[in-house]
């Protein structure tokens, strides 16, 4: 047993290596749990307690588009992730924390495997570098992924992996990737990267056509079949949006995109530098100069790297477009054509991250063949860009920067306290969040008026509106971003702006809130939670019940029944 394990460790010792990276890049999840930090932005804000609700809400194979009753008076249930999505799954079965963990595991070996054999067999299949494509798969697998994408990003490489392997072999194809092809949808996402990407594939396949007289059925087949398989997954999305005409997203009153040239350059340039938040590559400290480098070593030695060019013009012309989007000029198109103002075309910039670690291994190889004593220099910066990821791992980066972990952020403790003050099953009532993100009382049971989801009606926003409306016209800056977006229906103050974290240890004071509380009580609202005192409330009519706050605890809470 032990010899046969010390052949596989010396055949494949960086494989080796790179998975016990890997695994040390997860441990915080697995030795810290809830006292782990993790993002809070389009996750512990929003995700996390979007899965959590589903998975308790006893709709989650509902049929019809029925609300859930615990968010806005009735959300619906075509807001939350489909039915047939692998992470709602994960938290049926464990605590959102373990699922969680478990999520962020199968998406970084995903990433690594898939990208260390598009590598090994379509990219670099000529002449295979261990240290290169073991190297470079691993700085893709250690990325600050939007944790949950799953594998909307992470995925791209394997699924090209299986798509080229079909095209190529057919009939010869073995029958697990048939079955991995089809088990990818289940983890990833449609309408953020595989919509673009199976579009492509459909393009490639139309090249070939035209090119070779020839229909490739079976490369077809796995096209229809993986697009089949997502309009499946997302029955009552699809359902909501064509077949229900009852229901009308918040969505249709989009209106982004008034960048003028030089801000639209400014986008484009910090995009193509930085990347968006979702699909951050940490490109540009050493990737960027290799490419530069391979070039220049690639024109000294009358080389045509027409692969490495290729990647790295689609990656500019994807940072092009997505600033493009948001220019002032495209909204002739998107005020023309709903689709256009309620889908985000730009989203094909997902595809960066996987193309920037592409461009990272054929640099590498330009470099270690026609570059003297570039060997110790490859395995250098591979070592310097794998290290740079590494500390970018949820616990690191976030400790760092001070916001809560998770059992923090949710404050368990701390709302069990509120809820057995108020007294009353939390049902009966309705709350709202001033100065924190209302997905925590979510996270507790409470309803909730307000809320952050990427569609609900859109008579519903224009109701809420009607809460927060002197708060927004004070605040320019806020008013656009409810009007123009409204994904996050915040009771939003004007003295803070776009901030909803306040910690105990805040010695901030709302001197003068403005809001609607006759609508409030309305739409049944009966309870304030403030992470900061009021000053006026007695004119708004809100009758200030206790504070609470637990030791360990962030947070502080002002509780304020309305009268």
């Amino acid at each position: 047993m032990w010899s046969t394990l010390y052949i596989y460790f010396t055949k494949h010792k960086l494989i080796v290596i790179a998975c016990l990276v890997i695994l040390a890049y997860l441990m915080p999840y697995y030795v810290l749990g809830e006292n782990t930090h993790i993002r809070v932005h389009d996750n512990m804000d929003s995700n996390i307690v979007w899965y959590k609700l589903l998975a308790e809400s006893g709709q989650i194979f509902s049929l019809t588009d029925v609300t859930l009753p615990n968010v806005i008076n009735g959300l619906p249930r075509s807001s939350l992730p489909s039915a047939f999505d692998a992470m709602v799954w994960l938290y049926v079965i464990f605590k959102p924390m373990t699922a969680y963990a478990i999520g962020q595991t199968l998406m970084r070996f995903v990433a690594f495997f898939g990208m260390y054999v598009l590598l090994n067999k379509h990219i670099l299949r000529e002449e295979k570098i261990p240290i290169i494509t073991v190297g470079s798969a691993l700085g893709f697998a250690l990325l600050p992924y939007w944790p949950s994408g799953l594998l909307s990003i992470a995925g791209l490489p394997l699924a090209l992996h299986i798509f080229l392997t079909i095209r190529k072999l057919g009939k010869a194809t073995p029958i697990y990737y048939w079955i991995v092809l089809f088990l990818i949808p289940f983890f990833s996402s449609f309408i953020l990267t595989f919509v673009f990407f199976l579009s492509l594939m459909g393009l490639f396949w139309l090249v070939d056509w035209i090119r070779l007289k020839q229909i490739n059925g079976l490369f077809f087949t796995a096209i229809a079949g993986m697009t089949g398989v997502y309009l499946i997954k997302n029955y009552l999305l699809i359902y909501a949006m064509f077949f229900k005409s009852d229901f009308t997203s918040h969505r249709n009153e989009d209106d982004l995109g008034h960048k003028d040239l030089s801000g639209t350059f400014d986008l484009f340039m910090h995009n193509f530098v930085n990347g968006h938040t979702h699909d951050m590559s940490i490109h540009y400290a050493i990737i960027l100069p290799i490419i530069g480098l391979a070039l220049l070593v690639a024109a000294y030695h009358h080389l045509k790297p027409i692969q490495l060019m290729m990647f790295f013009f689609t990656n500019v012309f994807l940072s092009l477009w997505y600033a493009l989007w948001y220019w002032e000029g495209m909204r002739v198109i998107k005020d023309s054509f709903m689709v256009a103002n309620t889908f985000n075309f730009s989203r094909i910039h997902f595809f960066d991250p996987a193309i920037w670690y592409i461009c990272f291994a054929i640099g590498m190889f330009i470099l270690w063949k026609h570059l003297k004593f570039a060997k110790p220099f490859v395995i250098i910066l591979i070592v310097i860009q794998c290290s740079l990821l590494f500390q970018l791992n949820e616990e690191n980066k976030y400790s760092e920067i001070g916001t809560p972990t998770f059992k923090e952020f949710y404050a368990e403790k701390l709302f069990q306290n509120i809820e057995n003050y108020i007294g009353k099953d939390q049902s009966s009532y309705h709350v709202v969040s001033i100065g924190l993100h209302p997905t925590i009382a979510q996270y507790n049971g409470f309803y909730t008026l307000d809320t952050y989801n990427t569609s609900y009606p859109l008579s519903y926003k224009h109701k809420f509106r009607k809460i927060i409306a002197p708060e927004l016209e004070e605040s320019a800056t806020l008013k656009n971003y409810y009007d123009t977006w409204g994904s996050r229906a915040y009771m939003y103050v004007s003295e803070l702006g776009k901030h909803y974290m306040f910690t105990k240890n805040s010695d901030r004071v709302i001197h003068d809130l403005d809001l609607n509380t006759d609508v409030l009580k309305e739409l049944g609202g009966e309870y304030v939670f403030s992470a900061l005192p009021i000053e006026n409330h007695t004119e708004l009519g809100l009758h200030l019940e206790q504070h609470f706050e637990v030791e360990g605890l962030p947070w502080k809470i002002w509780l304020y029944h309305v009268e």
